[in-house]
């Protein structure tokens, strides 16, 4: 695997590293020793699988905060995805920054999310398909999200939304108290 950390601190994007013959290929998508060694947490308790109808859907901008914060390691494996990240840690240099990777099967490419980034994607082909693994187990009441369109966060998505849930619709603009322990 190739881990290239973005401009968000503990955000990587992983490439396949390729063993290539006249079979096709063979890569490793996930080795905990490897997450370790570049300091992230390497826990996967569940694996989620999200599949789109249609081109131009966005799902987000998700995610829990302690006791239950998790991180994600996310693949598209079928279609296309702009998969997006923004950091929600207050005392993080980049507060409030994103970043956004296109992931396809063909770039091979994952994207890494750190505890306590909001993430969220949107589909650029019919009938995508994403896996992702996270570390934590959904908890309702520690679930949180922020609008998609926030203007704090300055997202632009790279087409017009055709589909969006309206949970997702419905969140509100990030406020910084959002991420404290539930009561």
């Amino acid at each position: 695997m190739i881990f290239t950390e973005t401009g968000l601190n503990g955000a990587f994007i992983i490439d396949l590293d390729r063993k290539s013959d006249d079979r096709g290929y063979f890569a490793r998508m996930f080795c905990g020793n490897e997450f370790e060694r570049h300091g992230l947490k390497p826990a996967v308790v569940q694996c989620n699988l999200s599949f789109n109808h249609q081109k131009g859907t966005l799902r987000g901008m998700h995610y829990q905060i302690p006791p239950a914060a998790e991180t994600k390691l996310v693949r598209c494996i079928r279609g296309a995805i702009y998969d997006v990240i923004v950091d929600l840690r207050p005392d993080s240099p980049s507060y409030l920054q994103h970043v956004g990777v296109e992931l396809t099967p063909e770039n091979g490419r994952s994207l890494y999310v750190p505890e306590l980034f909001a993430h969220g994607y949107q589909t650029l082909t019919d009938d995508t398909e994403v896996m992702y693994a996270v570390s934590e187990f959904y908890t309702p009441n520690c679930e949180r999200g922020a609008r998609y369109n926030d203007p704090a966060f300055g997202i632009e998505w790279r087409l017009p939304i055709t589909n969006i849930s309206e949970k997702d619709a419905s969140w509100t603009s990030y406020e910084p108290i959002a991420i404290g322990v539930p009561s």
